[in-house]
């Protein structure tokens, strides 16, 4: 399975949510980075995805995005593959 890292906030229920899905998919471990403990993560996130909001996930090297893209993913099937590659 795909290393999965996820852009978080201590308080964010679409982060939540994206966590959810992503364990419900069969992913143990989820590297977590926390963009309100760390401004230089935020900076770093906002470089590499050209975005400001949490979640911000990666699936191995692929920039998924956020909670909404996710579960778009998730609905046309390409979670599991993505994950499985």
């Amino acid at each position: 399975m795909q290393a999965v890292k996820m852009y978080t906030t201590a308080v964010c229920p679409y982060c939540t949510r994206a966590k959810q899905i992503l364990k419900s998919k069969g992913v143990e471990q989820i590297e977590e980075v926390r963009i309100d403990a760390d401004p230089a993560a935020r900076d770093h996130m906002m470089q590499i995805t050209g975005r400001r909001t949490v979640p911000q996930i990666f699936v191995g090297d692929t920039h998924v995005g956020g909670c909404d893209d996710l579960m778009a993913l998730d609905a046309k099937g390409g979670l599991v593959p993505l994950l499985q590659s």
